[in-house]
Parts: C-alpha cells; structure tokens; sequence
C-alpha cells in the first residue's frame, strides 16, 4: 500500500471525455513505495502542485489532500503534462530513497552464465556490468556519488529511473526490477 504519491498532473475541471469535461477534479501520481501510476480525487480545499509529494493516509490525525484513490491508470492514460513530470519524480523518488535502489547495486545477481541483471539498466552493457561486480566485490556502493567516482559512471540513479520508466510504460520484457506488474 502506497502511504506517499508525487503529484504528476493537476486537473482542476476533470478530465475530458466525449461528452465534455467530468468536472471532477482529479490528479495524477507515482507512489512512492510501489511506483504505481494512479488517478487520484483531492479533496475540496486542497492545492496540488505537481511535483510535489503528498500523504495518501492521515498523518498526526491531520486529514490528507486526497479524498480517495480512484484507480490505477495506465502510461498510456497519463496526460502529457504527466508524462512530462513522471522523469522528475522518479528521480526524487530513487533520490530519497537511494538505500533501496543502492541494494541493487550491490546485490543484483547474474541469471546465467550469458547475462547478469544489471545489464538490463539502459546504458549498461557487458563491460560496465563486470567493472560494477568488480568494485562492489572490493566494497559495497554507499551513494550514487561513490558510484560515479569508482566507475566513471555518469549518473547511475537516472540508469535506475529510466528502468523504471521502461517498467511502467509496459515494455514487454521478462524481468520486473522496480515496478510490479
């Protein structure tokens, strides 16, 4: 269960449909724990912001900005303002949260002999994958900056984010690494 979400888009008359606006206000969101993409209903005073991270549960007895979740969307179903966003706070998200994302650094296992799971981050291939079991070997990653100082690696959390954009726009592929089918 999502306790946390980032604000992708915020639609204060609905959303369009054929016969017109819904004139719900409604918004859209990445949770924090899971990475599920949801369509969400604010509450009347609220003021959402995208790019913000908002409660989904009381917090201190204080009621959250959301009324209720109403569903789970698709990619495909994000506004383009969204879509736009989504990068942004992923990259919080695995930012906050590096000691979860680290792990994977650290622990991620070879499937055979012929491929390692690492290498299913976009920019990762066979060399750079033997050079992060190398040094991990040596001693285990603390940050991402000690990443891209050991390895010359430019940016690894944005390696993890653009997985996880892949995960989330449903490439068809047979390892889920972040994001629950």
């Amino acid at each position: 269960m999502e306790n946390y979400a980032y604000i992708l888009d915020y639609l204060p008359t609905g959303r369009q449909t054929e016969r017109g606006f819904h004139k719900e206000p409604l918004a859209f969101a990445v949770g924090e724990t899971e990475l599920k993409l949801f369509e969400l209903v604010p509450r009347p005073w609220a003021k959402l912001v995208p790019g913000s991270r908002v409660p989904l549960v009381p917090v201190g007895g204080t009621p959250p900005p959301i009324d209720h979740v109403r569903r789970r969307v698709g990619y495909d179903e994000l506004t383009v303002a969204a879509h736009t966003e989504l990068t942004n706070a992923l990259e919080a998200i695995v930012t906050a949260n590096a000691p979860r994302y680290l792990r994977f650094f650290n622990e991620a296992p070879a499937v055979s002999r012929r491929f390692h799971l690492l290498e299913l981050l976009p920019g990762i291939g066979k060399k750079t994958m033997e050079q992060i079991v190398e040094e991990r070997k040596r001693a285990p990653f603390r940050t991402f900056e000690e990443i891209e100082s050991r390895l010359h690696l430019k940016n690894p959390e944005k390696l993890i984010v653009g997985r996880i954009e892949q995960e989330l726009s449903g490439v068809e592929d047979k390892y889920r690494l972040f994001v629950a089918p």
